[in-house]
């Protein structure tokens, strides 16, 4: 099927993005890939994108937005069987799936190969105990089961694993075009939170909130204030071969304004700055080895899974913050005691979730689009825009409070 979108009227171009991804969806259970092919006559140095697709059913919703952008712009789109689908036990797959010399700069509709889209899409059954149908484009992330109790108790009617015994169950709270919920209980550590976000890239999320508990490392914190985390000292140890730890990492801007909105709104005693992320559960048993990098990054708070989540939103373009609540002072006679932990978590986990839960509402009124990116593209790689070159969004530097206008020039695809 092509199409060329400059010819056809503005009302009907969702439905031919729709008949597109039909044939997209329809090629994909004939055995083969389903290849993807845009024209963008704008475009004087990327004119000609394409790429292949697996499963194109579970990213259906974002196709369909992105190539409504290309589509508003007058681009031509072809879809058409590409190669024939590799089995998952094939040999072929470890070559194919092979992220060591990929350019993650690339347009975000072709981010990944279908192999390692088939590949995330089985593995997120796996860990999760729910199809790839169910996960929704806001993202929710924990890594305690009481969060996922309040979570349920909140937004009644979500789908869940299909197995008490999942290594990261997830439930879904569904709506239309992906539009509702997703929350995951990632167990602790870094090493989880990079599984989870490896797989979890493939399928385009909005966002990814990370909602837990820290260290508080300032005196004057007190137990049950909330912190923000502007930007992280990595001591993971996850991703370092692929992401150095020269490369700073910030979190989203946008969703940290949402996420302060709120909190003020609801009076709240929070703080915004650098969260520590270790791979070490006892790091204050080897407190003299961390307490130098500490104290020169003014780090506020210390926890196990914040910084892999948001370097691996870097890497593969997803929008990330962090929303933590101190649950003990380490370094002022407050440590994590067993039986002040539980009343610290039976008081606060409500409104933890509720806060979150606020907040996507909110993003999804204000960027029905995707959150602003720009943050997270390099400054020499090639847009899929809708302008050339990209210009920033008219919605920066414009309050949360106020309707965005139409994000013209944001990277599409």
């Amino acid at each position: 099927m092509s199409t060329d979108f400059s010819v056809v009227p503005a009302g009907e171009r969702a439905a031919v993005v729709r008949q597109l991804c039909d044939a997209m969806e329809e090629t994909g259970k004939s055995g083969r890939y389903a290849r993807l092919t845009v024209e963008r006559p704008w475009s004087a140095h990327n004119p000609v994108l394409d790429g292949e697709f697996c499963s194109a059913a579970a990213i259906r919703w974002y196709l369909e937005r992105e190539l409504g952008r290309l589509a508003a712009a007058g681009a031509r789109v072809m879809v058409s069987p590409g190669r024939e689908a590799i089995d998952l036990r094939d040999p072929a797959l470890a070559e194919a799936i092979d992220e060591t010399t990929s350019d993650f700069r690339r347009k975000k509709l072709f981010l990944f190969g279908p192999e390692r889209m088939a590949l995330s899409i089985d593995r997120l059954q796996h860990y999760t105990g729910t199809p790839a149908d169910c996960f929704q484009r806001y993202v929710l992330l924990t890594n305690y089961a009481w969060h996922v109790e309040e979570f349920r108790a909140a937004l009644p009617g979500c789908t869940g694993p299909d197995s008490p015994d999942r290594q990261m169950p997830a439930w879904h709270y569904m709506l239309p075009d992906r539009a509702g919920l997703t929350m995951i209980n990632i167990g602790v550590g870094p090493s989880n939170a990079k599984t989870i976000t490896d797989h979890l890239a493939v399928l385009r999320p909005d966002l990814e909130l990370m909602i837990g508990h820290c260290g508080g490392l300032r005196n004057h914190q007190e137990i049950g204030d909330l912190v923000l985390a502007t930007a992280y000292l990595r001591d993971d140890r996850v991703l370092d071969d692929v992401l150095p730890l020269s490369v700073p990492i910030i979190s989203n801007h946008t969703l940290n304004m949402l996420l302060l909105d709120e909190l003020t709104a609801r009076d709240l005693p929070s703080r915004m700055g650098i969260v520590f992320t270790t791979a070490n559960r006892n790091w204050e048993l080897q407190l003299s080895a961390v307490a130098s990098r500490l104290r020169l990054s003014r780090a506020i708070a210390v926890d196990m899974e914040s910084a892999t989540v948001a370097a691996n939103g870097f890497r593969y373009r997803v929008p990330t913050a962090t929303l933590l609540a101190v649950s003990d002072k380490p370094l002022h006679a407050s440590p994590k005691l067993s039986a002040d932990a539980q009343a610290f978590y039976a008081a606060s986990r409500r409104q933890h979730v509720d806060i979150a839960i606020s907040v996507v509402d909110r993003a999804r009124q204000l960027y029905p689009g995707g959150l602003p990116m720009a943050d997270i593209r390099s400054p020499d790689e090639p847009l899929l825009g809708l302008t050339e070159p990209d210009r920033a969004p008219a919605t920066r530097g414009q309050p949360p409070g106020q309707p965005p206008a139409q994000p013209h020039g944001q990277d599409v695809g």
